[in-house]
């Protein structure tokens, strides 16, 4: 039975399990609203060392990348919907194939052209990030953001990161204003 997390929580991944590839899962609803634009959501992932930085563009998993160098993390493709029950979109992580670099790896979500179109988490309903093991589909963990993001147009929904050389889950829950743009400067990169 999956372990239902509220924002702030952390649970072990890997201690006591034989897990070594996760799927993490991503999921979202658009409230019903006349804005005139469709919704276009986009889950990303960001491969962060020790002092919660990317290195390189690549270390920037999104749908015009869709895997990092090490072929730790795959992007399964872009949901320019998001229609439709359950995820929306899924990144698949090798545990052991992340770099040792790397000791924290974010997964976020955006809403496209947020600004031009008016458009913010807010407008969105039911968003969550579930942690699955890949080689049985058993959900492990489940966060669903319930909080209101009435001006935030881009989300931190959870980390896995190492710790004493387990991989553990972080249930963040952290909201930009600024979209993509923010997140990409925060994490180090140029946008």
């Amino acid at each position: 039975m999956a372990i239902q997390l509220q924002k702030g929580q952390k649970i072990d991944l890997t201690k006591g399990r034989n897990l070594k590839r996760v799927n993490v899962c991503l999921g979202w609803d658009v409230k019903q609203f006349d804005g005139g634009a469709d919704f276009d959501l986009d889950a990303s992932a960001f491969l962060l060392n020790a002092n919660g930085k990317a290195v390189r563009d690549e270390d920037f998993v999104f749908y015009n990348n869709l895997t990092d160098p090490t072929g730790a993390v795959t992007h399964s493709g872009d949901n320019l919907t998001g229609g439709g029950e359950g995820d929306d979109e899924v990144l698949s992580v090798d545990l052991e194939k992340v770099s040792s670099s790397t000791e924290r790896v974010d997964f976020t979500v955006t809403i496209y052209d947020a600004e031009k179109r008016n458009q913010n988490f807010g407008m969105v309903s039911n968003a969550f990030i579930r942690i699955v093991n890949a080689e049985n589909d058993e959900e492990i963990m489940r966060f669903d953001l319930g909080e209101d993001f009435s001006i935030e147009t881009a989300l931190v929904f959870g980390s896995v990161y190492r710790h004493n050389g387990e991989w553990k889950f972080n249930a963040v829950g952290a909201g930009y204003a600024g979209g993509l743009a923010a997140l990409v400067n925060d994490y180090g990169l140029q946008a």
